[in-house]
């Protein structure tokens, strides 16, 4: 039961981290975000290897939100597994195409996974994530319909952030 506990204190705690840097995507986590604040290489670590989806998939906003966390995503990538390296790796780069198409806000990320991920971008970003989304599949060998996944994200975050 005590395992139990800690997890939950710890996907708390990833959640309340979130909140307090302004990512709505999560419920919960009203709480503190404990060092996951002062450290967002630990924070995307985290993130990336949560047992919970919605959790994993708070990334995309995350780095919409906090283009600034960009700066810490290749390192934190170098440190992973290669399952959670490749979430990473992915939900990054939909957060760059996601970025891309919405211009007017002024979202800055670089496209630092496009070589590794083997993609060649086109000037659509909505084509862009289709791609992707075959990508992530074939890599991960999972049947999850990632670019519905991606398109959720999409959905969610931009709630009150495009008019």
């Amino acid at each position: 039961m005590m395992a139990l506990n800690i997890s939950y204190q710890k996907e708390d705690q990833l959640a309340g981290a979130l909140h307090a840097l302004g990512v709505n995507f999560v419920l919960g986590g009203k709480g503190e975000g404990g060092s996951f604040l002062t450290k967002p290489n630990l924070l995307i670590a985290a993130l990336t290897q949560s047992s919970e989806a919605r959790l994993r998939l708070s990334l995309i906003p995350l780095f919409l939100e906090r283009p600034e966390y960009a700066a810490y995503v290749r390192e934190t990538a170098k440190h992973l597994a290669p399952t959670a390296q490749l979430t990473l790796q992915c939900y990054y780069t939909a957060a760059v195409l996601l970025a891309q198409k919405y211009p007017q806000l002024n979202i800055a990320l670089s496209n630092y996974f496009v070589d590794t991920l083997n993609l060649s971008p086109v000037n659509d970003p909505d084509e862009n994530l289709r791609t992707l989304a075959k990508r992530h599949k074939a890599l991960s060998g999972s049947h999850v319909n990632w670019l519905a996944t991606y398109r959720h994200a999409e959905r969610v975050w931009r709630k009150g952030k495009v008019k």
